[in-house]
């Protein structure tokens, strides 16, 4: 049986590739051949974190599509529609919707792409096979898959980080699976005596919030070195880093430029919280202060010394930097919200790599369509959605711009295949 060629593959099913699966239809109808492989068995965003009253801190116009085609039937708008939600949603008032809504938006737009996917499929191996298209090969239901792509698109999403030498367990967890973990306590143990949340940005505020309503005599710690939680600048001017062409002017900018742009610029994605959320945890944790039960323990400008993961607890001891007084603290678990990095695309990209061009530093070089540099020996391409923040800034890995990142991608893919078109 011959081995299938794609003229897209695409590497993860998040929203990102979601996005790309609609401007591809968008651009070319059925006239493309594009399949993606998602290791999760069905569509999913950041499952673990849909708690609920949580709100998006993107505006709903950013969707999947709207910055590319306002007129596109995958909006936000056409899912409240559809879902007879838009007078009411019009109606709160508000740009923000829930995260839970957001991702049921968002399974509303994969359901209508499901033909193109293989769910439970991970991507292992990507090879050269000659100057055209590379061998992208997959492991499902435990036997391995080959296939050709003339363009692959990465987008395999964040990588969950935890401190130093500390692992993941039964009783220390990411954010990134809170509401799982929580289920698990809960059916195990009940009601938790002491929980521990350590970061000082949004997830962890959001973690912090949850875990103090859900278990009512539970202490929660949250711990950070910050001084209090700092608000997200969201101000109109701050958010223009966020526009498409702010991804130009970065991008032609010198080095020294980039890092001055991505240094004023962090206050408004990282180690940051929303101001209202700030407000509630604050209302909390001084109507406690008055009733004289406290509790919510917020433990700042302190840090983590030592973790040690028993059977029935986790031993931490906690440093409060100003005088060096170490707190010794036993709970039941410790929620790490401490961030997520960019996936390298080295990790898959094996020996397709060894064509890739690198800049002086070391890194990939990628062009401004968000193709990976190549020599003139390759015709096919590699996009990445995603680990461009060194070349693209701030958004690359962020919803604001996958609308319009998708766009750009689908163009350079049509442009690539004319050319080749009149070649031949």
């Amino acid at each position: 049986m011959a081995t299938p060629v794609h003229d897209v593959v695409g590497i993860g099913f998040g929203p990102s590739n979601l996005a790309l699966a609609v401007a591809l239809e968008e651009e070319y109808g059925s006239g493309v051949d594009a399949v993606f492989f998602e290791k999760q068995p069905a569509f999913g965003w950041h499952r673990g974190m849909l708690i609920e009253g949580a709100t998006m801190q993107v505006n709903f116009l950013k969707d999947l599509v709207t910055l590319r085609n306002p007129t596109s039937r995958y909006s936000f708008v056409s899912y409240l529609h559809s879902r007879d939600r838009l007078v009411d949603f019009i109606n709160h008032k508000t740009m923000f919707p829930t995260r839970l809504e957001f991702h049921d938006y968002l399974e509303w737009v994969a359901a209508s792409f499901s033909g193109m996917v293989r769910y439970g499929a991970e991507v292992v191996a990507v090879r050269p096979h000659d100057a055209d298209t590379l061998e992208v090969v997959v492991r499902h239901d435990d036997e391995l898959h080959t296939c050709l792509a003339r363009n692959l698109v990465i987008g395999a999403g964040l990588e969950p980080v935890l401190p130093d030498g500390v692992r993941q367990g039964e009783r220390i967890w990411h954010t990134e699976d809170l509401l799982t973990r929580l289920e698990e306590l809960d059916a195990r143990e009940g009601e938790p005596r002491r929980l521990v949340v350590l970061g000082a940005g949004q997830s962890a505020a959001e973690a912090v919030e949850h875990l103090h309503g859900r278990y009512p005599r539970t202490e929660v710690c949250a711990v950070f070195t910050r001084y209090g939680y700092s608000p997200a600048d969201d101000s109109a001017f701050a958010n223009r880093i966020f526009d498409p062409q702010a991804v130009d002017h970065y991008y032609q900018a010198p080095d020294d430029v980039k890092r001055m742009l991505f240094d004023y610029s962090r206050n408004t994605n990282y180690s940051v919280v929303d101001l209202d959320l700030i407000d509630e945890l604050y209302r909390r944790a001084y109507a406690e202060k008055v009733a004289g039960t406290e509790r919510l323990r917020i433990m700042n400008v302190s840090r983590v010394l030592d973790v040690r993961a028993g059977d029935g607890a986790v031993d931490l001891k906690v440093c409060f930097l100003p005088s060096g007084e170490v707190t010794a603290l036993e709970a039941d678990a410790l929620v790490c919200a401490t961030g997520y990095r960019e996936r390298s695309p080295l990790d898959l990209l094996g020996e397709a790599a060894e064509h890739c061009r690198t800049a002086p530093g070391g890194g990939l070089v990628v062009e401004r369509d968000y193709r990976l540099a190549t020599g003139p020996e390759c015709g096919w391409a590699v996009y990445l959605q995603g680990a461009t923040e060194h070349t693209h800034g701030i958004a690359s890995s962020l919803l604001s711009m996958i609308a319009v990142r998708t766009g750009d991608i689908v163009r350079s893919i049509a442009g690539r295949s004319a050319r080749v078109a009149q070649e031949a």
